[in-house]
């Protein structure tokens, strides 16, 4: 299982029991400082089948077709090429591999302001993209079953955007339809073809 942007280890921690004790956890960082932490976290609870490397998700330090699970909770939002993390999570998956990710999306025309409002509020914003957008760069790079598995409103307070808009902008907001969400995403790479059926 690969963890990207693994920061101090947290998620890696609680995966390696889904990967049992014959299985690994690579987490990829590229922060020194939070990758020096997980390394220590790691050491101090006696996780020997839990390793962090130095990377950058665009360009993974990993060989192609090693993991049979990617996961990243709140990253990809963060990083200006999507496309290419997408791209290099299907190199490093193995055929039948999938992901599993959680991230914050747009759904409608957001007023600037709001999305000012909600980085200061709930974080993890700035680089959000519409939710459709997000969901066709998974598929045009070569996923098959994507499944929203979960999708949540990030409901911000009035007190917090009267800060940024005036009442009547709140309002226009409020029934628009438009918002930001929390969402996890489900796809697999799926073996390569031997006949017939199994590109279905």
């Amino acid at each position: 299982m690969v963890d990207l942007g693994s920061g101090a280890g947290n998620d890696a921690f609680v995966a390696r029991h889904e990967t049992g004790e014959t299985g690994k956890v690579i987490g990829i960082d590229f922060s020194e400082t939070m990758l020096e932490k997980a390394r220590r976290n790691a050491v101090a609870r006696g996780y020997n089948n839990v390793e962090f490397r130095t990377g950058d998700i665009e360009n993974m330090p990993l060989p192609s077709n090693i993991a049979d699970v990617v996961v990243s909770n709140c990253v990809l939002n963060l990083v200006p090429n999507k496309g290419g993390v997408f791209k290099e999570i299907f190199r490093v998956l193995k055929d039948g591999g999938h992901f599993s990710i959680s991230d914050i999306v747009i759904g409608g025309a957001l007023h600037p302001e709001i999305k000012n409002a909600a980085e200061m509020y709930a974080g993890c914003v700035a680089g959000a993209i519409q939710k459709e957008e997000y969901l066709s760069l998974i598929e045009t790079n070569g996923f098959k079953k994507v499944t929203l598995q979960k999708e949540k409103e990030i409901t911000i307070p009035d007190d917090i955007l009267s800060t940024y808009l005036s009442k009547e902008q709140i309002e226009t907001f409020r029934t628009s339809g438009a918002g930001i969400f929390s969402i996890t995403v489900y796809a697999e790479k799926q073996a390569t073809c031997c006949g017939t059926d199994c590109c279905k």
